[in-house]
């Protein structure tokens, strides 16, 4: 080429000049980070999912509590579709026979601890109604059980059951007519069953009265109940977000070193925090819906869903899809602020800048102070939810902010030592947030249920009355209205004959009244007549000298008034009458020479008093109206004696009503409450293990490099080993202090509330060794893991 030709060349025209994006600078930072959590290899695609993984678990437990008022309804309303409109025990109240109509009469039972509920039917028409979820009314020896209870019947190894309820299943009972999965009801057909013998007449299903409101203190209970199960989840969620902090720091000072200023940083940051925590909303949502599916298989304290039940409220569901991913950019914004991302490296909070403990206490007294201002809570008076709700929330999350504070303060007091508890120490002195965070769930889940069983002793007086029944002296009460013939007699030999059983105290019981014709405005007086044998009227009344064919007048102790009434029919010498309805009415002549004695408690812990008599001076099976009563003591070194029992009784009359005695009756509101907190425990538990695994998991793979330099300098695997040990156990026995001493005064403050006294400072004991066990689960399963992190391949860089 000449240089004319090089003259000649054109000279290229300059570059347009290049468009101004037109993309927020914020939005193109936060895009930044997304890409950084996608594209970053396999080191970025295990930080991501370990994130999302942890936040996933704490999702799905905040979609299982979204679902628990959906559940609750629709259990609700299948319990009240299949219970009867109308039931009256009198049978002139009764509606009329018809070609719907039907008689039921109950035919509970228990079998190992476990309630069997179901009705002995029998249908007044050719259309009789139905309860929910059958199509066909049972025929006499037929029943439809629900698919538990099927199963129970049809395993080997209950065959007592399976005697106890001789009919053939014919079907199943569909969902709809049941409340969970692993209930056990049952309808029975019968073609002997009456009025008379205690059958009562059933019109229609479904009953539509509202369900008995919670007291003021049960409400305060649930309250606590729900902050305590769900405080820990929130906290965990905002650790979750927090894995892998130390290689992303070091990333970002990359980033300076290339000329992105401080803002930048923390966007991209955020960026990949928010990618993180909507992936861990997929994850929990793919996990609840899974879940879902076969959670009609598990049955935590005896309690059990359907999965149609499990449907999260649409609000809570997008409060939820809300709040993850903002929680997850605030806590990655905040934790930012302890650290300076420089061009040439990162620095964190080195001990000039010690953690400052003024704005921590901030929130526990703010806690107090909240539950100071709304005063007592009166027995009837109306509970502020918010104020309860946000006065614990303030204490609890007070103490998870305070044990970090605590944590350090501790640690760097620490020196010398064995080789591991140095390296525990060490580790701990340079960063103890990671530490401090993941035990910081377990201190306010173990804080919050102190409180809440504080809650439970101080209110136990108000909601498990003492029933005054001696169970030493019998363990079941059984009652029947089959007196006709030799029912009476034979109930009570039969049970006596029963395996196990030591002793019947049975009786026919019956009304005595006082003959005469009376006006509308007079009451006639009556009083009880009951027939038993010597041994028998001994255990009811104070009896001397007693033979067959005595009679005795039982007047009531230290009542005068109760003892004249009853005179008035119990005169010696003097006719007494017996009516039940359109029965024929008795009348028999209390001897002259009937003793006159005061009465004794029963097992069942009532006075009796009324005529009693034993067999050779009437004959129960003429009373009208009589019911045979019986109280049996078993001996419980037999095996199953109980079972026995209760077969006996199906046996002798399948309505029988037995009852096994208590010496303490649980209110049914208390006590679900309890249930639902013990189950919501075990799920809460559950996630604070799975949780911390895999928080231990990221801090382990986070130390690989260095585990690997140990290993290749000599240090023995076991040395690290114990000093994991040690670097988990100095924050978890901090931890728990925090939590027990935190728990203790939030306890002794919501029972000052609800002015009740603390009857228990040592309930912290059982759940503080939970707590310290689950830890040490937890770090034994992270054992394997750390032993094939040892190795010297991980020296290796990519």
């Amino acid at each position: 080429m000449t240089l004319l030709d090089e003259k000649r060349t054109p000279t290229p025209a300059p570059a347009p000049p290049a468009r101004p994006s037109r993309t927020p600078p914020w939005l193109r930072d936060l895009a930044l980070g997304v890409r950084f959590a996608v594209g970053g290899g396999r080191e970025g695609w295990t930080r991501t999912l370990l994130t999302a993984v942890g936040v996933g678990l704490g999702v799905t437990l905040l979609f299982l509590a979204a679902s628990v008022p959906h559940a609750l309804d629709a259990r609700n309303a299948r319990d009240q579709a299949r219970s009867e409109t109308k039931i009256s025990e009198n049978p002139d109240a009764q509606g009329k026979k018809s070609d719907s109509s039907v008689l039921r009469i109950s035919a509970d039972s228990e079998y190992h601890d476990r309630t069997i509920t179901g009705y002995l039917m029998r249908a007044e028409g050719d259309h009789p109604v139905l309860p929910p979820g059958i199509d066909a009314m049972p025929a006499a020896g037929e029943m439809v059980a629900s698919p538990a209870l099927k199963d129970l019947l049809d395993s080997p190894d209950n065959a007592l059951l399976k005697e106890r309820f001789p009919y053939e299943v014919t079907g199943t009972i569909a969902d709809e007519g049941l409340r969970s999965p692993g209930e056990l009801w049952f309808y029975a057909g019968s073609d002997t069953l009456t009025t008379a013998a205690g059958g009562h007449r059933l019109t229609g299903y479904g009953d539509p009265g509202p369900n008995p409101p919670l007291a003021p203190l049960l409400i305060v209970l649930v309250i606590m109940v729900c902050v305590v199960l769900l405080a820990p989840v929130a906290i965990f969620i905002a650790t979750a977000v927090r894995f892998g902090g130390d290689r992303r720091d070091r990333r970002l000072a990359a980033l300076r070193l290339v000329g992105t200023d401080i803002r930048s940083t923390r966007r991209i940051a955020a960026g990949e925090a928010f990618f993180g925590s909507l992936l861990g909303l997929l994850v929990g949502l793919a996990l609840f819906l899974t879940g879902r599916q076969f959670v009609g298989y598990v049955e935590i304290w005896d309690v059990s869903a359907f999965p149609a039940d499990l449907a999260p409220d649409p609000r809570l569901c997008l409060l939820i899809a809300l709040a993850v991913p903002l929680t997850a950019v605030l806590v990655t914004l905040t934790a930012m602020r302890s650290v300076v991302i420089e061009p040439l490296g990162v620095v964190r909070n080195s001990r000039a800048r010690k953690r400052r403990l003024w704005w921590r206490l901030l929130f526990p007294l703010a806690g107090l102070g909240v539950f100071g201002l709304t005063g007592k809570a009166g027995e009837y008076q109306v509970v502020n939810p918010y104020a309860i709700a946000g006065g614990a929330v303030l204490v609890l999350v007070g103490l998870a902010l305070l044990l970090p504070w605590l944590v350090e303060a501790c640690v760097n007091r620490l020196r010398g030592g064995p080789v591991p508890w140095q390296l525990a120490t060490r580790r701990l002195q340079l960063s103890s947030g990671a530490a401090s965070r993941a035990v910081s769930g377990v201190t306010v889940a173990v804080a919050g249920a102190v409180a809440v069983q504080m809650l439970f002793a101080a209110m136990n007086a108000d909601f498990n009355k003492a029933t005054g029944q001696d169970t030493t002296r019998a363990q079941f009460y059984a009652s029947s209205e089959q007196v006709s013939g030799d029912a009476a007699v034979r109930t009570i030999k039969e049970f006596r004959a029963t395996r196990g059983v030591t002793q019947v105290i049975g009786m026919v019981e019956a009304y005595a009244t006082k003959p005469g014709k009376y006006s509308e405005d007079d009451i006639q007086p009556t009083t009880s007549f009951s027939v038993g044998d010597c041994a028998t009227l001994r255990e009811v009344a104070r009896i001397d000298s007693c033979e067959d064919g005595d009679t005795f007048v039982v007047h009531p102790r230290g009542d005068k008034d109760m003892a004249d009434w009853m005179d008035q029919t119990a005169r010696k010498g003097e006719v007494v009458q017996f009516d039940s309805g359109s029965s024929k009415s008795l009348r028999w002549t209390l001897p002259a020479d009937a003793k006159t004695v005061t009465s004794r408690k029963d097992p069942v812990g009532e006075d009796r008093w009324g005529i009693m008599v034993t067999p050779g001076a009437i004959d129960a099976t003429t009373l009208p109206g009589a019911i045979t009563v019986s109280q049996i003591r078993i001996d419980d070194s037999v095996p199953d004696a109980a079972e026995y029992v209760r077969n006996t009784a199906a046996r002798i009359d399948p309505g029988m009503r037995l009852v096994t005695m208590m010496s303490v009756e649980r209110d049914r509101q208390y006590a679900s409450i309890q249930t639902g907190l013990q189950v919501g425990a075990t799920a809460t538990l559950l996630l604070i293990a799975a949780s911390m695994l895999v928080s231990q998991l990221e801090q382990l793979r986070e130390r690989k490099r260095l585990l690997s330099v140990l290993v290749a300098f000599g240090t023995r695997r076991v040395t690290l080993g114990w000093s994991v040990l040690w670097q988990t156990a100095i924050p978890v026995v901090i931890g728990l202090l925090v939590a027990v001493a935190g728990g203790l005064a939030l306890g002794a403050t919501l029972c000052w509330m609800i002015d009740k006294e603390v009857s228990d400072w040592f309930l912290f004991l059982p759940l503080a060794g939970a707590g310290a066990a689950l830890i040490l689960l937890v770090t034994l399963l992270s054992l394997p893991p750390l032993w094939r992190m040892m190795r010297p391949d991980g020296l290796r860089s990519e």
